[in-house]
């Protein structure tokens, strides 16, 4: 069993180089780049501030009018485990996460995955964003990313419009 102590010394031996460093200073620029993007189009009041995380997910949240009725939310996401961006749909809290991904569920909600409410599980539904993409083509992704949060939403919004009025 690794112990802390073997860990730390594994961390500090791959940090010599400085490629982790770099990398992770991108991703995290980038990520603010996107941030502000996204506020320039929709408002700062509708954009969060930037979560570094702890090489788990480095994220910001998104609000609209019909999300934040509903008290939702979308998160757009760069998942170190995957090592994607992704856009999921949460919630303001666990009760409002658990009454919509059974709303969901319940509805036959198939276009994208639904993830079951445990702990520490933050989305309702998620959406691979880019999986396979250049840093270096940051414009593009950029846009792919933009586009795919816009229908991502205006698809979840929509469903949840039609649920509402059954």
């Amino acid at each position: 069993m690794d112990t802390l102590d073997k860990d730390i010394r594994e961390l500090r031996k791959r940090l010599t180089d400085g490629s982790i460093q770099r990398a992770y200073r991108g991703i995290v620029s980038y990520m603010a780049r996107l941030r502000k993007e996204f506020a320039d189009q929709r408002g700062e009041r509708s954009v969060s501030g930037l979560y570094q995380g702890y090489f788990d997910m480095t994220y910001f949240a998104l609000s609209s009018d019909a999300l934040k009725e509903r008290d939702l939310k979308l998160a757009v996401v760069f998942n170190y485990e995957t090592f994607g961006y992704e856009v999921w749909l949460a919630a303001r809290n666990r009760k409002v996460q658990r009454h919509y991904w059974e709303l969901l569920s319940n509805a036959g909600y198939k276009k994208h995955r639904l993830i079951e409410p445990s702990v520490g599980t933050d989305a309702i539904v998620t959406v691979v964003l880019a999986a396979d993409y250049s840093m270096e083509e940051e414009h593009s992704l950029t846009k792919q990313i933009g586009k795919g949060v816009t229908a991502f939403e205006r698809d979840i919004v929509s469903f949840l419009n039609a649920v509402d009025a059954r």
